[in-house]
């Protein structure tokens, strides 16, 4: 219901209330009727299904029956290496989603506790969940609104919104009805809501919706019903272990079945099959992708990012499009003077006065001494935005105010006054004069002036030029103030503003905003290099929004791609679909319209991240792929709705976690080119034996030990890869991208071929010049084999000797270490008979070295033939 539109008696009558409120019986009725004045939870799980909700996971149900295979074959080792993985990916999910439950709670938190209310005319201090739709509530500064409400009284009654309605500066409010039916919850002033605080003033207000039914309750309604929607990474690993399987499976049945059917021994088959299923199955992979998400966490807490949910990390590298809040994550979020009108032209704040010379010092004067701005301990501005913009400007310029009121002490006020526009205030000179110093809308001001002050002193002026000015300043996005003064030969004894605020000159207009941030624009810049679209979301007035959107190279200078939330209301989810893509900036936006922004961009196949630090911001941030809540400014709400918190509330920090989580992803997908390819070769290699007359080359044993040494370590250390050239100059990942996409899947055929045919060679080669150690060999150059390739797959088309072999310490030490180890089970003679191996002599060992460095040289090879492509197109282009 349009409770902002009634007006108070047509509330009251419609409730069946009155301003003496309703008796202690009629609340008990209505308490039964319409429920306690509380936010109600959903049932919960348990902690115990939470965590066995975790073991859902495709690629998991794989590892276990993977483990059990293990255990079956004998390799305890594994079986207990994949159940640790197992576990340690149960715990980090069910601690990621336990937190995520404490968002409903943090909301619960922000309801008041009591209520003053008036029932039967009496004054009564009531739990604010016994407070029933008619209702009147007293409220004073200070005190928590308890429940939504039409203000039947309102004396100079100001309220802190910013976590409802994005509002950064407290709301003036009155109790006149709205005609505007589809105005925003922050434009609705004859009302206040259930969570927001009373800054200033007294008032009171007749109940019109408890609980659920608020809008604080319907937010909390969202945050329930509201899915979070699966990650890119995700997504695509229960595609790759589904498809996984099968072709595992498959692939063991063929070799089994071949085996048997060339008179092997049927044991001796099985146990190479299932050898062959666990080798297959990239058992590292989770491990690979936890250690890789928790190092890039710990890394953008460097830069001010902290993760919340280790999975958003890889997420960041496919986001299209970044929804940006605009005060403190675009801007500075401080009020700053940039322009003034003064002695008849517009001066850049930086330029007026830069000298200490100023034509109108009057206009600084008033601009440090007619303020309520004040300092802290540390000497920090404290107060209201506009007043700390005017204090810092006037400061700087070299009027300081504690200075100044030395000699100009403040004698009398006439506060702001919202039907006035304009405040005054009286100071006192040396010679026992008064100077009033009066500040407000220009407008008004005009019609109480007689003059401006000039260089030339006191001249009549032409209203229409002025107001021409402080519409150019406005339509520059500026917040535009009108300063004027009188002087008097003592304190008026008429105090009304109709008579001190007349007869006023002039001094100048003074035009603030909150800027852009430095680093945002070039943050701006990287985004769109980098293929992502940035969308600036805000509470703020159109033309503001545009003038910041433009300054940041969000908005180009000729687009006209911005909306506000009221002809987004008027829009149906199918229309702003056709329109979403193209749309920049949004204005004016109410919580449910963030959300719908947000399920518009993922129905046209967008990945989004979405900022916000209010109560009103949190279903959005838990639906969007990527949720982004404010470290300095966020509300608990926000920060337990969301993915990722910004600890410094900047937009550049977001670009940053951009870049790494390409980088994040695009080492995981190294690790899958470079696992699935080994286990290619170990296929390719006891697959084909049988079709050249060869005996199956390796045993159980080996096929265990390469998956163990060569899939561990070295595929560890690719995760401290670091990030490629050009990483931000190339468009997302489309968020339906195939794993194996852009060549992966060919490399891993073509490249698991090579390293079967390496394999195969040695052994025809062994077995026809002689050698006894021929099975020895093979196992050699299939492990070293893969070896080569982990270092010559560290980037896509750079060369390893460009990079730097010492570029990934890490990756050195692991094949480091795993050379060694396979050397051990060659040459150490104890490990002989476990490893089923013979100590090669020179020359074997010095054939295996040389074919097994085939791999690495095919792929350097590769990598050439990318780059010359690559150059090619950009000559040509």
């Amino acid at each position: 219901m349009r409770w902002h539109q009634k007006k108070v008696e047509n509330v009251l009558e419609e409730l069946n209330s009155s301003l003496k409120g309703i008796s202690s019986e009629e609340a008990e009725k209505r308490l039964l009727e319409y429920g306690p004045n509380e936010l109600k939870e959903k049932e919960k799980r348990t902690i115990f299904m939470m965590f066995l909700d975790q073991f859902k996971d495709f690629m998991i149900l794989i590892l276990i029956a993977a483990a059990v295979i293990s255990g079956t074959v004998g390799d305890p080792e594994d079986t207990i290496a994949i159940i640790v993985i197992v576990l340690l990916n149960a715990v980090i999910g069910f601690v990621q989603e336990y937190r995520a439950e404490k968002a409903l709670a943090a909301l619960k938190k922000m309801a008041a506790h009591t209520a003053l209310v008036l029932r039967s005319g009496e004054h009564t201090n009531i739990p604010a969940s016994a407070l029933v739709p008619g209702d009147i509530v007293l409220l004073e500064a200070g005190k928590v609104v308890p429940a939504d409400m039409r203000l039947a009284e309102a004396v100079q009654l100001k309220a802190e919104e910013a976590a409802l309605t994005g509002e950064s500066v407290p709301v003036e409010k009155n109790t006149k009805a709205l005609q505007d039916e589809h105005l925003s919850m922050g434009d609705r002033k004859n009302m206040a809501y259930k969570g927001t605080a009373v800054s200033y003033g007294r008032g009171a207000g007749i109940v019109v919706s408890t609980g659920m039914n608020t809008e604080l309750g319907k937010i909390a309604t969202m945050l329930q019903e509201e899915e979070e929607v699966k990650t890119p990474l995700q997504k695509r690993l229960i595609t790759f272990g589904k498809n996984l399987a099968f072709a595992v499976l498959a692939i063991c049945a063929v070799v089994f079945g071949i085996g048997v059917f060339r008179g092997e021994p049927p044991l001796l088959m099985l146990l190479t099959a299932i050898s062959l299923a666990v080798a297959a199955i990239p058992e590292a992979l989770p491990a690979v992708i936890t250690i890789s998400l928790a190092l890039g966490a710990k890394k953008l807490i460097q830069q001010n990012a902290l993760i919340r949910k280790l999975p958003a990390v890889e997420t960041l590298g496919s986001v299209t499009y970044i929804c940006s809040d605009k005060t403190g994550t675009l801007t500075l979020n401080k009020m700053t003077v940039e322009e003034l009108y003064v002695d008849g032209k517009i001066v850049r704040s930086e330029a007026y006065n830069a000298e200490r010379r100023t034509p109108n010092p009057e206009l600084l004067t008033a601009l440090a001494v007619s303020n309520d701005a004040e300092t802290d301990v540390s000497g920090n501005p404290i107060g209201d935005p506009t007043e700390i913009a005017l204090y810092v400007i006037a400061k700087n310029k070299g009027f300081d105010k504690k200075v100044l009121e030395q000699n100009l002490p403040r004698v009398a006020e006439i506060p702001f006054d919202s039907d006035r526009k304009c405040m005054t205030t009286f100071h006192k000179e040396r010679d026992g004069k008064i100077v009033s110093f009066t500040k407000g809308a220009i407008d008004v001001l005009l019609d109480k002036a007689v003059g401006i002050l000039t260089t030339e002193g006191l001249k009549t002026f032409d209203a229409t030029d002025i107001q021409r000015v402080n519409d150019k300043m406005s339509a520059d996005g500026l917040r535009v103030l009108g300063i004027a003064m009188r002087t008097w030969e003592a304190l008026p004894i008429d105090m009304s503003p109709e008579h001190v605020e007349a007869g006023l000159s002039i001094l100048g207009l003074v035009g603030m905003m909150d800027p852009p941030r430095d680093e945002a624009k070039e943050a701006v810049r990287l985004c769109r290099s980098a293929g992502i679209k940035p969308v600036m979301i805000t509470g703020d007035h159109p033309l503001t929004a545009t003038t910041i959107a433009r300054r940041l190279g969000i908005l180009e200078q000729d687009s006209r791609a911005v909306i506000t939330g009221r002809e987004l209301d008027q829009l149906s989810m199918e229309d702003f679909e056709e329109r979403v893509e193209h749309i920049r900036v949004y204005a004016r936006v109410a919580p449910e319209q963030k959300l719908k922004i947000v399920k518009a961009l993922q129905d046209r196949g967008q990945f989004v991240a979405m900022t916000g630090d209010g109560v009103n911001d949190a279903p959005a941030l838990k639906r969007a792929d990527i949720g982004v809540a404010m470290g300095i400014t966020g509300t608990d709400v926000s920060k337990e709705a969301s993915h990722m918190i910004l600890l410094d509330d900047n937009f550049a920090t977001i670009v940053k976690a951009v870049k790494e989580g390409r980088r994040i992803f695009d080492n995981i997908r190294k690790f899958i080119k470079y696992t699935m390819t080994s286990n290619s070769g170990e296929i390719w290699t006891i697959f084909l034996a049988p079709f050249f007359g060869l005996p199956i080359p390796l045993l159980p044993i080996h096929i265990l030990w390469i998956n163990l040494v060569t899939d561990g370590l070295p595929g560890l250390a690719l995760a401290a890869e670091p990030s490629e050239k050009g990483i931000m100059e190339r468009p997302p990942r489309h968020p339906k991208e195939s794993i194996f996409a852009n060549g992966l899947g060919v490399h891993i055929i073509w490249v698991g071929l090579l390293m079967g045919a390496a394999s195969l060679v040695t052994q025809a080669w062994s077995l026809k010049t002689g050698h006894a150690h021929w099975q020895t060999m093979v196992f050699t150059v299939l492990c070293l084999s893969q070896m080569g390739h982990v270092l010559a797959i560290r980037s896509e088309q750079e060369s390893i000797f460009t990079q730097g072999f010492f570029s990934n310490k890490p990756l050195v030490g692991a094949f480091l270490l795993t050379f060694v180890l396979q050397m051990a089970t060659i040459y150490v003679p104890f490990l002989n008979p476990i490893f089923k191996t013979e100590p090669l002599t020179f020359n074997e060992l010095l054939f295996t070295l040389v074919l097994s460095s085939v791999v690495f040289i095919a792929v350097e090879i590769e990598k050439f033939v990318k780059r010359r492509r690559i150059s090619q197109r950009g000559v040509a282009a």
